[in-house]
C-alpha cells in the first residue's frame, strides 16, 4: 500500500476514534442527568402513589393487548 493511502486511513481512524469517545461522553452525561433526575423526582411529594398509578396502568394495558390478541384483533409479537 502506499504510504499516503495508510496516512489517510490512519487520519480516518483517529477521527472516527475522537467521534466514539465524543459519543462515550454524551452517553455519560446524559446517564448522569437522568440519574440525577430520577433521584429529585423521587423527593417530591406523591412520587410513590405515581409509581402505583403508572404500575396498574401497565397491567391494564398488559390485559388489554393480551384479551386482543386472544380475540385476534392484534398480531402477536412473535420476536
Amino acid at each position: 500500500m502506499k504510504e499516503s493511502k495508510l496516512i489517510e486511513m490512519q487520519n480516518k481512524i483517529k477521527a472516527m476514534t475522537n467521534i466514539i469517545q465524543q459519543l462515550i461522553n454524551e452517553v455519560t452525561h446524559l446517564r448522569e442527568l437522568s440519574v440525577g433526575t430520577l433521584e429529585t423526582l423521587k423527593l417530591m411529594e406523591g412520587y410513590d402513589q405515581a409509581i402505583k398509578d403508572l404500575q396498574s396502568n401497565m397491567e391494564k394495558k398488559m390485559k388489554e393487548r393480551k384479551k386482543a390478541e386472544q380475540n385476534g384483533t392484534i398480531e402477536q409479537d412473535t420476536k
